[in-house]
């Protein structure tokens, strides 16, 4: 795993600093302590800092082709480049290193912008083609590796893994994208393709960027999507039997290393999968790690245990204090722009405690989305029942006033919190799934913003996020469609940026398997009752896997990576909580209703209302703002 930057003329020649181009190098240390390299020619400067996990004696980069008229910078692992690699010797391409990196600049040499359709794994890479003078940029299929980039007012186009490298650079203009904050509020993260940052995008997972040399910047390129192409003929028998063949060979290609393999283990299905995938497949114990918590109610170490032991795996467990707030104020600086999900503080935690033992960890990420595991699409589904007895000419009206008059409780379970449905049942599909992933919902932000911030918006909603996938979705089936906005936005927002910077915070390497292109494709393709049946998420996997795990650990409920945030805020970040929501810092921005942020503050330390979710979002965000300044 690696971290790449660098600096394209688009207008011409001019000259490269390489003083700061090492400056955004640096800045990605983290991503790669093993050794750096810089590459500069007139016009174009090529960054790369290196972890090495594959011939650890050579693929050092930039990494040229025979004649050294291509070049490339990737981060990332090419799983299939043993196969890519006698076909292109085969075509007439001489390798000098043993490694995957080569085959990228072969691959271009041989396929040109297609060769992205041949690569199997998780990648973001940058090649420049010197004799077409062409920079093309490319990021994998569910955006496991980030790339982020802007072009310059002097024409000058940055890139990197993570937007410090492009923060490190004098030309970098740091004034904030409106559009982003509304739906950094909505989402709990800023959803691709947009930043924090005004002009300054991330590639869209399944995209390219090809830019020419005096031409104008182009819009990225979409070469992949989920297909849900139905194969609703399929047998519950045979798709049992063919899921555990295919989640096997997918675990089996992410086993090469040349350095300390393990996984992680929560004691939940789908890391609980992979890590029998991995024994079964393995002569020597599997390295396996879990966090636990004092708090039952957070803590799922036993499950992980009774698997540990099942499979007889080198395990280890680390106890997090349910204090463990101190990394709150490092976040800031992980992520590069706020980012409000709790569950980094473990993720954070578990990454440390397995770059103990390995470099090179496989997760079980990916499977709640591309297996319907959350317990919203069970929620969802039933709204879409009721939202189908009656046409939204009809329900908006009367819902919506139902909503609007019914008393909001937080505190009860949720069948009870009828207000909350009432606001769905008024909505569309898509509005509806928009309305329970919202962190804070449309009221709540209109009231949180100021008047001056809400003009700014002009109008603007963070619901257009879903809207936008909605209309390119491949599939109109209720389900499947609110697992493909997930998939756009979700995953590669949330749960695979988090892991990636926690992961590369400590120079470890993750691995998803459930991500594999090729299974993420069959899967999508299940009749959705495989999915989600009844009550029952991930019915199919857990069928499959009822001779791997034992059915305590399948059908349990499932409990999540959470931290107990209300309890915090009103205890031991009490004074945190006052000092940064009724601070200067928020005020002083201009984003926000002082009276809000009172109210916020007061109705949960309070206990009359729960706000953790928000409060941690301010927090997020004023620790971001104090990054700023």
């Amino acid at each position: 795993m690696c971290g790449i930057a660098g600096i394209f003329d688009i207008k011409g020649k001019a000259e490269i600093s390489g003083t700061i181009l090492e400056k955004m190098n640096q800045s990605q240390f983290h991503r790669g302590p093993d050794e750096g390299g810089i590459h500069l020619e007139p016009g174009l400067g090529l960054a790369h800092r290196r972890l090495s996990i594959i011939d650890l004696s050579s693929g050092h980069q930039p990494l040229f082709n025979e004649d050294e008229s291509v070049v490339v910078v990737f981060n990332g692992e090419i799983y299939n480049f043993v196969e890519l690699m006698p076909e292109l010797k085969a075509l007439g391409h001489t390798f000098r290193t043993h490694c995957d990196t080569e085959v990228i600049v072969h691959a271009w040499e041989e396929w040109g912008e297609a060769c992205v359709h041949r690569f199997r794994g998780m990648f973001a890479f940058a090649l420049w083609d010197r004799k077409r003078e062409i920079l093309f940029l490319a990021r994998d299929r569910m955006g496991i590796k980030p790339l982020h980039y802007s072009l310059l007012p002097d024409g000058r186009f940055i890139f990197g893994s993570e937007l410090k490298a492009l923060a490190a650079h004098p030309g970098f203009s740091r004034n904030l994208d409106p559009l982003a904050i509304e739906e950094y509020f909505a989402y709990g993260y800023v959803p691709e393709p947009r930043t924090i940052y005004l002009d300054t995008f991330k590639l869209p997972p399944g995209h390219t960027l090809t830019l020419f040399r005096g031409k104008p910047l182009q819009n990225p390129v979409q070469y992949w999507d989920i297909p849900f192409e139905p194969n609703w003929t399929i047998s519950e028998a045979d798709a049992r039997e063919e899921l555990i063949a295919r989640l096997k060979e997918a675990v089996d290609i992410r086993m090469i290393a040349e350095v300390p393999l393990g996984a992680f283990l929560s004691g939940g299905v789908d890391s609980g999968a992979v890590v029998a995938m991995m024994a079964e497949l393995s002569k020597d114990p599997v390295n396996t790690c879990s966090i636990a918590f004092g708090d039952p109610k957070f803590n799922e170490a036993e499950y992980a245990e009774k698997v540990a032991r099942r499979y007889h795996t080198r395990h280890s467990v680390e106890e997090v204090s349910p204090e463990d707030f101190e990394l709150i104020d490092r976040l800031a600086g992980l992520y590069d722009e706020p980012y409000a999900d709790s569950s980094a503080l473990p993720t954070y935690r578990v990454c440390e405690l397995a770059k103990k033992r390995v470099t090179v960890a496989l997760s079980g990420d990916g499977g709640d989305e591309n297996l319907a595991g959350y317990r919203r699409y069970r929620f969802h589904m039933m709204e879409e029942k009721m939202r189908s007895l009656l046409p939204l000419g009809i329900r908006r009206p009367l819902f919506g006033f139902l909503g609007a008059v019914y008393p909001k409780a937080d505190w009860a379970p949720r069948v009870f919190r009828a207000k909350t449905t009432f606001e769905a049942l008024a909505r569309d599909s898509v509005e509806g799934y928009f309305h329970s992933v919202s962190l804070l919902s449309n009221g709540m932000r209109r009231k949180l913003f100021s008047r001056t911030f809400q003009s700014r918006l002009q109008g603007y909603e963070a619901v257009e996020v879903l809207k936008r996938h909605a209309k390119n979705s491949p599939t109109d089936d209720p389900l499947s469609l609110i697992q493909y906005l997930d998939m756009k936005t979700y995953l590669p927002g949330d749960i695979l940026t988090k892991v990636d910077r926690a992961s590369m915070a400590h120079a470890l390497e993750v691995r998803v398997p459930l991500l594999d292109h090729k299974l993420v494709e069959w899967v999508s393709g299940l009749p959705p009752h495989f999915k989600l049946n009844g009550a029952e998420g991930k019915y199919i996997f857990k069928k499959a896997l009822s001779s791997h795990l034992p059915e305590e650990i399948l059908y349990r409920p499932k409990m999540g990576f959470a931290v107990p945030l209300a309890g915090w805020f009103r205890g031991p970040l009490e004074q945190k909580v006052k000092d940064a929501l009724l601070g200067p810092r928020l005020l002083d921005s201009g984003l926000f209703d002082a009276d809000y942020l009172r109210h916020l503050v007061e109705e949960h330390l309070a206990g009359r209302r729960d706000y953790s979710a928000p409060i941690w979002s301010l927090l997020m965000f004023d620790s971001f703002l104090n990054l700023e300044n």
